[in-house]
């Protein structure tokens, strides 16, 4: 057991005890010895009762955080997981794990909540909860995980444009955008997937686009079949850049939420619109003109069918039809 300075700070090291292949150090965090001894006397008296008395040792929200960020660094959310837990660290940094309990958690839900939607605050003590579960099912870093609140669930905003509308919008914005706006609506591709596409995703001839699993949302391929109208944006395009569709000026389009865009929206006297919004447009539009749901989730890309089943109010003729079998049985009775 030993105490010993290295650069700033005071270091402690520790003979492996049970568990442990290799020799224990961690810093005290404090250039005052007299503090770093206090540490080292409180740690070396946690460390006996975990070897000899079978006591697990106490571990804080940043050492849990730092293991998740650690483990799930693969993870396509990654940067937005790191970016979640800087938010929740004036809450519960420096917090052990068997201090964090249902009550803390509905506090924290509160503050979150603050300006933001439900499935905002829903994701971020979804990350909570996976890695409290985590700690406590797969690290045994405490005995059992506090149940973490969530808001109920709801169907989420659904706005779209009706045909009018979308021709005002496409008069008002300028070339480049109205190009970008006029293919989401013909593939119901997000944003992101429309500004990064590239002419080797596309075949012109087979009148399909591909994007590959780890640059789409749910993480599987989409491929998407390609109508008149996102053709005609393609062909309008053609010979602009060498690698990706849609740019301007030369350079390709990484912002569409642009003083452009917020005008024309403004000219065209459309309100309350964003432009993931023409995803929703797209859906809407193919629900009123008689698709299916199977038929939808595939062309959208949507990963499970219940995300489709939002539009289903849109177009109630199809179940009109099916109401209608009965008809025939009442009139055989009759």
């Amino acid at each position: 057991m030993t105490l010993y300075k290295r650069e700033k700070y005071w270091w402690v090291k520790f003979a492996p005890i049970k568990g442990e292949l290799k020799p224990f150090f961690k810093s005290t965090g404090t250039a005052v010895k007299r503090d770093a001894q206090k540490y080292h006397d409180k740690l070396m008296a946690e460390r006996w009762e975990q070897d000899k008395l079978g006591v697990k040792p106490c571990h804080t929200w940043d050492e849990a955080a730092a293991k998740f960020l650690e483990e799930t660094s693969h993870k396509r959310t990654h940067e937005w997981d790191k970016s979640m837990l800087r938010w929740f660290q004036p809450l519960l940094g420096g917090k052990e794990l068997v201090d964090i309990n249902r009550a803390l958690l509905d506090q924290v839900r509160v503050v979150r909540g603050k300006g933001v939607s439900t499935s905002t605050v829903n994701r971020y003590m979804a990350l909570v909860r996976t890695i409290l579960r985590k700690a406590c099912n797969e690290w045994e870093w405490i005995d059992r995980a506090p149940k973490v609140g969530m808001f109920r669930d709801t169907e989420g905003r659904i706005r779209s444009l009706s045909r009018d509308e979308f021709t005002r919008l496409l008069a008002e914005l300028p070339p480049h955008l109205a190009d970008m706006a006029q293919f989401s609506v013909a593939t119901g591709l997000r944003q992101a997937n429309v500004t990064r596409l590239q002419w080797k995703q596309i075949s012109l001839e087979r009148r399909h686009l591909w994007v590959a699993g780890n640059d789409h949302k749910n993480g599987r391929p989409h491929s998407v079949p390609l109508n008149e109208a996102a053709l005609d944006v393609l062909q309008r395009r053609q010979g602009d850049h060498l690698t990706h569709v849609f740019t301007y000026e030369g350079n390709p389009i990484a912002q569409v939420n642009t003083k452009a865009w917020r005008n024309a929206l403004l000219r065209a006297e459309i309100h309350d619109f964003r432009w993931h919004d023409l995803r929703h447009t797209f859906a809407t539009w193919h629900r009123e003109a008689g698709t299916p749901t199977h038929e939808l989730q595939r062309l959208g890309g949507w990963k499970t069918q219940s995300m489709v089943e939002r539009y289903a109010h849109v177009a109630p003729e199809g179940l009109q039809y099916a109401a209608g079998r009965l008809d025939r049985l009442f009139q055989a009775q009759t």
